[in-house]
């Protein structure tokens, strides 16, 4: 609604100004200050149709591009004035002005556009902060919110760092919460809960960053380019998005690399006490859980669904999908057997 105000005020001033002008230029008795009128209109119109066409340029890339202008300009006028140290006429000396100028300014815009993302020092983007005080930046991805394991990280204090959610994320998340599946809108709605849970904790840091990369239309591609742009890490469970980001040279902290690193290490020949709660996928298998949900595959344990046996560990399997221990039951089964 402001931006409706400003736009009707400066119709208003600009119909003002033109008026003024046909009236100073046609006098009291001549129609030049209507006519005056109608074309501060259409001017002013003129200009807001053109400002409302802007608004998928983004201020850096704005920027970036006055940036460029100024760099051709300055290049120019220090060119145009070494062609003038050579003994040439005013008429040629002018002209290689105009060609050095229009190239210089043309190369310059395109080049500072192209490398926007690079410039960490154009205006409105320069910020003094001390040294003593700078912070990590870490990038949140939808699946690792959506995950929730990040609260109860956050709270053991072991994460260091201003946690950033980028806009396009967040969208994204409300787009999965918005979602006409039971399933996706519950997800998209409990991480929404985890993210106002994180943003009420105590020294974390969270902020919403509002950049965009339009020419990008990938979220996982545009994460990467932000994780470059601000010189920070992605936090992120998604195995695709890790890799990628790992090619683009951008560090990643995942939450799966973290659980595994943090899982009991068990060694062949070591007793467990675990409780049978299925069967397995082969011949005479029993499938049991640790604490941390490691699966446990018990040999010839098919038949003692609900009872806890001392097994002992023969192997230890590390997949994709996290740590797998082999084991067969200790001594006989009478003795190290017991019901649930």
């Amino acid at each position: 609604m402001t931006i409706f105000f400003v736009r009707a005020l400066f119709c208003l001033i600009s119909m003002l100004i033109g008026y003024q002008i046909g009236f100073l230029l046609g006098g009291v008795d001549s129609n030049t200050a209507i006519i005056g009128l109608g074309i501060g209109f259409v001017v002013s119109f003129v200009i807001i149709i053109v400002e409302r066409g802007l608004r998928s340029i983004s201020v850096r890339g704005l920027s970036s591009a006055v940036f460029g202008l100024i760099f051709g300009l300055l290049a120019a006028k220090l060119l145009a004035e070494a062609v003038m140290l050579l003994p040439v006429d005013e008429a040629t000396a002018r002209t290689t002005r105009v060609v050095f100028t229009l190239i210089l300014c043309y190369l310059g815009m395109i080049v500072a556009i192209r490398g926007r993302d690079e410039f960490n020092l154009i205006i409105p983007y320069v910020k003094f902060t001390r040294h003593d005080q700078v912070q990590q930046n870490i990038l949140l991805d939808t699946s690792v919110i959506i995950d929730g394991r990040i609260i109860d990280l956050c709270q053991t204090k072991f994460i260091e760092g201003r946690l950033v959610i980028p806009r396009f994320v967040l969208k994204e998340l409300q787009q999965i919460a918005d979602s006409s599946d039971a399933l996706k809108r519950n997800r998209g709605r409990r991480g929404l809960d985890i993210l106002n849970k994180i943003q009420k904790l105590d020294r974390i840091v969270v902020k919403i960053h509002d950049e965009d990369f339009p020419e990008i239309t990938d979220v996982d591609a545009k994460l990467v380019k932000m994780a470059k742009v601000l010189d920070g890490k992605i936090f992120t469970n998604d195995y695709n998005l890790n890799k990628v980001a790992e090619l683009e040279g951008v560090i990643v902290l995942n939450i799966n690399d973290l659980s595994n690193a943090l899982k009991a290490i068990v060694l062949p020949g070591e007793l467990l006490e675990v409780k049978i709660v299925k069967e397995g996928k082969e011949f005479n298998q029993g499938v049991a859980y640790l604490d941390d949900g490691t699966m446990v595959v018990v040999e010839e344990a098919r038949k003692l669904l609900g009872h806890t046996l001392n097994v002992a560990v023969t192997s230890v399997l590390q997949t994709s999908a996290g740590r797998m221990i082999f084991g067969k039951i200790e001594g006989s089964n009478s003795q190290n057997t017991k019901n649930a």
